[in-house]
């Protein structure tokens, strides 16, 4: 279940031309694959293109009736490896999935593919996650583009240029044989605007057509001595096909060339936030009408030589702005400048930033100092970001020290079914010992922050397992533990991890969290999903399939929430004297795509007039001590800290807020942990019936009579 339908949305697709659309970017790129005659379609999930992936399962209905071909990859690698289809047939297919994680899975058959190359245009849409709020490593995709020769489109933050880009990148597949790479950065996915629709497009050839009709060309495999003339072929044939049609078409962009005798050369994506720079400074504005001569890369991979010698010759300076390290344009920038013996000084990571996310504080700092170094006339404002934060004296600086204000680390949500498996996994701690936890991609992540400290290395999805496999010793009772997600597991971790246990017979206990869905990317459906789905095949548990790889001990708990028998079922994996890799399934599903399904029942259920209740939790504040135990063991955003109402005790109380789901994590946690008897289960009732009115206003009538004396006691106390 995915955490949103895209049911209504996806309606849209079926506008032809004379239409304009005003779709967000993830549906302009469904609609612009349709437009293009895709034959194929495969992918990942993972941000910020996980969209993607829905969109087009809720469009199954569409894509059936024009015979596009559609399949949730197991993996990025599986899905790099559909665009086989496109090498013997003139079929157009796309695959996606979020980099550069994702074209680390793929890169063995993107590697292949680009070797042999293509017949069918094969694009490759990739979601790029980079900056302070990622959750991937930060890194770049440009070096794939380079390693493997395929060409990279980076186009301008426009739902009008992301429908040209896909329509184009299949038109250079084409052209060059070369497989492309669509990058489409965090703020291009969601934003929102308007494009001009063309009719839908039947692929001229479906992949049923090309079953019946199969074709194999020798040539296009990669096996020697074919596999030799490969190389070859990309650089006397396919790289000056991309470099003609590049410069044909004029995917490249030029703004105000004639402005002045300096220049600014950016990568497509950043576009937009150079523009807002300028505009900060006052050499530009909304609608980008630039007084700076402005180069835009809209594809940063293959650099068209004579365009940026085109564009430098006559001009004093250029700034790159190119994001994140290493500067892979400028040091192809300053060889091309200087065998073309151009004069013209290139500035980039010298006045920019060397790594880290280009935002509009960063670019701004950097474009100022280029044009009060080149051209200070053009600056017409000083806006108050590039005033110092450190002055005192100046009217941005923040009124409390950065020091005293921590960042907020990620965290579990209110509820979150994979607490309380972290919560026993320190309460068995306390009998076994310290381990090593060897943790993995997805949401358990997060239990390496406090309250839980737990894990000390991520090696990539579906590699926990394989990420301690060295951690294994026969002179020592003490087990390294291993974490991975339902959605890690079927990704990679039943070969690369499971599999790998088996046979080298480990004695690694494996935790394998089962919240239902690839949880983290969305909510989408996995192997082991307890949804019955028309289109799918789910149903499949993971104890079971790892059973059938050779493991003998293994258990399921159905129930996250009993923290004392997970506890119980840690220690018991933890100390047993049987052979081989330990697998504990831990099963309950993502309270996130539990409180959609249950807050909309509610919603209705309140509307209609019905009585609806809500289990709370919460913490009898004249039993509470104050010792907190219970916000260290858990963690709940839900669970905090308030006022002692006993005027003898100064120390702050726990306290439940209105944002708990009534898990009973909190409860679970202090009955286990033996900590103290304060919690208590509730109902919140809406639209109570009569009984339960009366019966509430004759409890809310005695304990008023019963509190009398403690309230004047209390009162007496405070006057003395």
């Amino acid at each position: 279940m995915a955490e949103r339908s895209f049911a209504a949305e996806v309606e849209q697709l079926r506008n032809g031309a004379g239409t304009t659309l005003h779709v967000e970017g993830i549906l302009a790129v469904t609609k612009a694959l349709l437009q293009s005659g895709v034959a194929y379609v495969g992918g990942y999930q993972g941000a910020p293109i996980s969209h993607l992936m829905d969109v087009l399962g809720d469009a199954h209905e569409i894509l059936d009736e024009l015979g596009v071909y559609f399949e949730n990859s197991a993996s990025e690698a599986t899905a790099a490896a559909m665009l086989a289809a496109s090498v013997h047939y003139p079929l157009r297919g796309a695959v996606t999935f979020k980099s550069t994680v994702g074209l680390n899975v793929a890169s063995d058959a993107l590697a292949n593919l680009a070797s042999g190359g293509v017949t069918g245009g094969a694009l490759v849409i990739l979601g790029e996650d980079y900056g302070e709020g990622s959750s991937i490593m930060q890194e770049r995709s440009h070096a794939f583009a380079m390693k493997s020769q395929m060409w990279l489109l980076d186009p301008r933050p426009n739902v009008s240029a992301i429908v040209d880009a896909v329509e184009v990148g299949f038109e250079l597949s084409e052209a060059s044989n070369t497989p492309v790479m669509l990058d489409l950065r965090l703020r291009s996915c969601h934003l929102h605007g308007a494009f001009e629709a063309k009719d839908n497009k039947r692929p001229p050839m479906t992949v049923t057509d090309a079953l019946e009709n199969p074709l194999r060309d020798i040539d296009r495999i990669v096996l020697p001595p074919a596999s030799f003339l490969h190389e070859k072929e990309k650089v006397t044939e396919r790289w000056p096909a991309a470099v003609e049609f590049i410069k044909d078409r004029g995917l490249n962009e030029v703004f105000g060339n004639d402005k002045a005798d300096i220049g600014i050369i950016v990568q497509g994506g950043l576009y937009n936030t150079l523009n807002r720079s300028m505009e900060l400074l006052g050499c530009s504005d909304t609608f980008g009408r630039t007084q700076v001569p402005t180069y835009v890369m809209n594809v940063t991979y293959p650099v068209v030589d004579d365009e940026i010698i085109d564009f430098c010759q006559g001009k004093r300076a250029v700034l790159l702005v190119e994001e994140g390290q290493p500067d892979y344009i400028e040091q192809n920038l300053n060889a091309i400048l200087r065998r073309a013996d151009i004069p013209t000084a290139l500035h980039g990571k010298d006045m920019l930033a060397v790594a880290g996310e280009y935002t509009s504080t960063v670019v701004t700092h950097g474009v100022n100092e280029f044009l009060q170094r080149y051209l200070p006339d053009a600056v017409q404002h000083q806006p108050a970001l590039l005033r110092d934060p450190d002055d005192p004296t100046s009217p941005t600086a923040p009124r409390v020290s950065s020091d005293v204000v921590s960042p907020r680390p990620p965290g579990l949500c209110t509820g979150c079914p994979e607490r309380p498996i972290f919560s026993g996994l320190k309460l068995a701690e306390r009998e076994t010992g310290k381990h090593h936890v060897s943790a993995d991609i997805g949401c358990h992540l997060f239990a390496v922050n406090a309250p839980f400290d737990l894990g000390a290395t991520t090696m990539g999805y579906g590699l926990g397992s394989a990420g301690a496999s060295a951690l294994n010793s026969k002179d020592t009772d003490r087990r390294s533990i291993a974490v991975m997600g339902d959605g890690g597991f079927w990704h990679n971790g039943l070969t690369s991890g499971v599999g790998n246990a088996v046979f080298n017979k480990s004695d690694q206990v494996h935790l394998i969290v089962d919240n239902a869905y690839a949880a983290a990317t969305g909510g989408q459906d996995v192997l082991s999903s307890p949804a019955d789905l028309p289109t799918r095949s789910t149903q499949h548990p993971i104890e079971k399939a790892v059973r059938g790889i050779g493991v003998k001990w293994a258990r399921t708990i159905k129930n996250t929430y009993d923290v004392g028998k997970v506890r119980d079922t840690f220690v018991e994996a933890l100390t047993t004297d049987e052979a081989g890799p330990k697998v504990l399934v831990m099963q309950s599903e993502c309270q996130l795509n539990a409180q959609r399904r249950v807050k909309r029942d509610r919603t209705k259920a309140l509307a209609a007039g019905k009585r609806v209740v809500r289990e709370r939790f919460g913490v009898d504040p004249e039993t509470c001590t104050g010792d907190h135990a219970c916000i260290r063991i858990s963690g709940c955003p839900s669970l905090t800290i308030a006022s002692n109402p006993d005027p003898m005790r100064t120390d702050p109380i726990a306290e439940v807020l209105d944002s708990c789901v009534g898990c009973g994590v909190c409860g679970a946690n202090a009955h286990a942990a033996v900590l103290c008897p304060s919690f208590y289960r509730t109902d919140v009732v809406d639209n109570p019936t009569r009984r339960e009115q009366l019966l509430a206003g004759v409890r809310s009538w005695w304990i008023k009579i019963a509190s009398r004396g403690l309230e004047r006691r209390a009162a007496q106390f405070e006057a003395a």
